[in-house]
């Protein structure tokens, strides 16, 4: 039976714990989902509340500070949190693409310093970092050879090599100045690594996004084409393929189930950059093309996002007691109903850290977000 596109959204939801929260430790909890998007403090929290059946903010806190959970640049060369077992192959998967980001950027080119230059602090990063130090330091240290260009260096290195944020406290347990600390990853064990974990990473993508085509995974890590074939014919019989409703082939895990195509999406307000808008190739399964100029904005912000059966149907932002939602077309009293009875949840628990985590971007507000209707909703 060919899969439809509804169906497809409802894979991806089922598998991403939001057609019903479950009862899951918080690092297991990630495990499931792959990883989750930590480029701003507040949203693995988020993500997590969306997901996991009541979810207390204080076993995320435990779980970075008990490094279970890692918060490092993976994916997309964004910060990511994910499993402290998964960080090793994720990292050997995407460090050559990591490293080139860098290296070959010519913020880096410019300086004329060579990749050995970089790649020859490792050993020595890895024992500065045997212990959480601060940007900062990491700069005055390990570059204090190469002048005003140890900033650059110091850039790129970040990066790519096998380092880890340490939490700092406040609210979302990460607050700058951002603190690294060395993994026990062996980069040069990594080269070696890398098909191996690009073949992990591309089934954990499946488990937690599939049924999934090559250009899914390529727009969910931005690994090449030519990585991503060679994982997909090394894997064999590990991968199937499934018929859907469009041209591109899908691929799935073998006995994986999609729910029937008329299962209900409860509703969902989901944190900024949720991966689950960022797996899959455009246009996505939960984001209507016509909305994307509205929650994807010109410098790669990803708005806050209402979920309605299973579709962006909005934004929200916390303020002071309160969420603000604005729909971008009319809901039914339904749909209003389910996204307060979630709205009063949330910013109950954001009023306990922070009303309004991410604060920083109400200029896209300032700027009028378009919307058939806006509803302020109290804490409860």
């Amino acid at each position: 039976m060919t899969l439809t596109e509804r169906q497809l959204t409802l894979a991806t939801l089922d598998r991403q714990l939001l057609l019903r929260r479950r009862r899951l430790d918080v690092a297991e909890a990630v495990r499931l989902v792959c990883a989750v998007q930590a480029q701003a403090p507040a949203s693995p929290y988020v993500a997590l509340w969306n997901r996991v059946e009541d979810f207390a903010p204080e076993e995320l806190d435990a779980a970075f500070a008990d490094r279970r959970i890692v918060k490092a640049t993976l994916m997309r060369i964004t910060l990511h949190a994910v499993h402290a077992d998964d960080y090793a192959p994720y990292h050997a998967a995407m460090v050559r693409s990591l490293r080139a980001s860098r290296l070959y950027d010519g913020r880096y080119t410019s300086t004329e310093l060579t990749e050995d230059d970089a790649d020859g602090l490792l050993t020595r990063l890895a024992e500065f970092l045997a212990r959480p130090r601060t940007g900062a330091d990491v700069e005055r240290d390990v570059t204090a050879g190469f002048g005003e260009q140890g900033r650059r260096v110091w850039w790129a290195l970040r990066t790519y090599a096998p380092i880890q944020h340490t939490p700092t406290g406040g609210p979302w347990s990460f607050r700058l100045p951002n603190t690294y600390l060395a993994s026990s990853v062996d980069p040069e064990a990594e080269t070696q690594d890398a098909a191996a974990g690009v073949r992990r990473l591309l089934l954990d993508h499946l488990r937690a996004f599939g049924p999934a085509s090559a250009q899914d995974f390529a727009r969910f890590t931005l690994l090449g084409r030519p990585v991503i074939t060679q994982a997909l014919s090394e894997l064999g019989d590990q991968v199937v393929r499934v018929p859907g409703p469009g041209r591109a082939v899908l691929y799935d895990l073998p006995g994986a189930t999609v729910p029937a195509e008329d299962t209900p999406a409860p509703p969902r307000l989901l944190p900024m950059w949720d991966s689950t808008l960022l797996a899959h190739a455009l246009p996505g399964r939960v984001m209507p093309q016509d909305y994307r100029p509205l929650v994807v904005r010109r410098n790669g912000d990803m708005l806050p996002t209402l979920l309605v059966d299973g579709q962006v149907a909005g934004v929200w932002r916390g303020l002071d007691g309160g969420l603000e939602l604005t729909a971008f077309h009319k809901l039914g009293k339904a749909a209003w109903r389910g996204l307060t009875e979630e709205a009063e949840k949330l910013a109950a628990l954001l009023a306990e850290r922070d009303p309004a985590p991410y604060s920083r971007h109400n200029h896209w507000w300032d700027k009028g977000i378009p919307g058939a209707e806006t509803r302020t909703v109290k804490g409860r």
